[in-house]
């Protein structure tokens, strides 16, 4: 393979872990061809794709799709599961397989843009399905910064909200002040045309 088929080869390694909803790295040591084939199958029905990838190109690959969480998984032999259906289906699907064959290894993996080691891609590939996988996943994966960016989400939106109903209350008492002080400056104008028409009419 010369430079500029590595090159495409990255680019589209890059693109597929770019496009994928959840990337999980395993060691297909064990696996034949046939066994190979089969696992294909059952991943594609969570519409993902089983590929046998070279550790160096993989690692480029990362860098370039911004997926550097998975440069240290790329040691040994190496093959991705891209998702972009189910994940759960999908982890289901190698969990399953792994029960059967004794391979492949989950070596580890990104979800959602979170990491994931061993122990929560077991406890995903328990789970049921999505629906049950989006109400667990907070508790299983999720970081404590990623909740403490929520909360202050929060406390920033209601914060904006109490700035704009004081902005409207502010902006309301103006217009009333300025009405107040239109007719007040209105009134001595009124009595002072008054007094020329009547002194008009004396003179006359």
């Amino acid at each position: 393979m010369d430079r500029e088929q590595k090159a495409a080869l990255v680019e589209e390694i890059a693109a597929q872990l770019g496009d994928a909803g959840a990337i999980f790295a395993v060691d297909y040591r064990g696996i034949g061809v046939p066994e190979a084939a089969e696992l294909r199958a059952k991943l594609a029905e969570a519409d993902a794709t089983f590929r046998i990838v070279k550790n160096r190109l993989a690692k480029r690959a990362a860098e370039s799709a911004g997926t550097k969480e998975l440069e240290p998984l790329f040691e040994g032999p190496t093959a991705l599961t891209l998702v972009g259906g189910d994940p759960v289906t999908a982890a289901k699907a190698i969990a399953d397989f792994a029960r059967e064959h004794r391979a492949p290894t989950y070596k580890g993996g990104i979800m959602d843009g979170v990491a994931l080691d061993p122990e929560e891609f077991k406890r995903i590939a328990r789970l049921p399905g999505l629906d049950a996988l989006q109400n667990q996943l907070v508790g299983v994966v999720s970081s404590p910064i990623s909740g403490v960016a929520r909360g202050l989400g929060q406390m920033l939106a209601g914060l904006a909200s109490q700035l704009g109903q004081i902005q409207d209350q502010g902006l309301v008492q103006g217009e009333s002040g300025d009405e107040q002080k239109a007719e007040a400056e209105g009134e001595p104008e009124s009595e002072s045309d008054e007094e020329t028409s009547e002194k008009e009419s004396e003179d006359e």
